[in-house]
């Protein structure tokens, strides 16, 4: 780093004096580590790529072609609701059947939502035709919605379906949820 020499300004001709000099740190070597280091470390970072979930999707119909029935029997399936504070619900009723009591509740845990599910496979009449139809509720969170994607994938669930809440479904949810404060066992 370069220095300026003060010359006597007194007009004497005498002698230069050297004033006193505070000691200083000269960081143009630190500036260059830093820059040196930042470039490093940008060549040789790899960026993470995004996780991405495989959502097997149905063919479009041809303009000509009938949709295929889609009418899913209850011993072949079962219905699963994401409520609010992390809890889930299942079923396997119909409108006429659905209750508080047959409405249960388990966990997003593995002893919890996923032996549900393959105790209901296990059960099904046709297993190659088992079915999970999930239905989020308006106070499901998006973190359990891909937990239960999750639990598909984990359990092999080729087919399944993600829909709303049935009114008559919504009807019994409300009750459960507003008149049970704690979480229930799993079932």
């Amino acid at each position: 780093m370069a220095e300026v020499q003060v010359k006597d300004s007194s007009g004497k001709g005498g002698k230069v004096r050297s004033k006193k000099q505070v000691p200083h740190v000269d960081l143009t070597p630190m500036v260059d580590l830093a820059f040196l280091l930042i470039t490093f470390f940008m060549l040789v970072t790899t960026f993470n790529k995004p996780n991405v979930m495989d959502l097997g999707l149905p063919a479009k119909p041809k303009e000509n072609q009938k949709a295929p029935d889609t009418e899913i029997k209850l011993s072949n399936s079962i219905s699963l609701l994401i409520g609010k504070d992390n809890r889930i619900f299942w079923h396997q009723q119909d409108n006429t059947s659905l209750t508080d009591a047959t409405l249960n509740e388990t966990s997003f845990d593995r002893e919890g939502i996923r032996n549900i599910i393959k105790q209901a496979k296990a059960r099904a009449a046709d297993q190659s035709k088992f079915t999970v139809i999930i239905k989020p509720t308006d106070d499901a969170v998006y973190k359990n919605f891909v937990d239960i994607l999750d639990e598909m994938a984990i359990t092999k669930s080729e087919m399944y379906g993600v829909t709303d809440v049935k009114p008559w479904e919504q009807a019994v949810y409300d009750r459960k949820v507003g008149g049970s404060a704690a979480p229930a066992a799993n079932n």
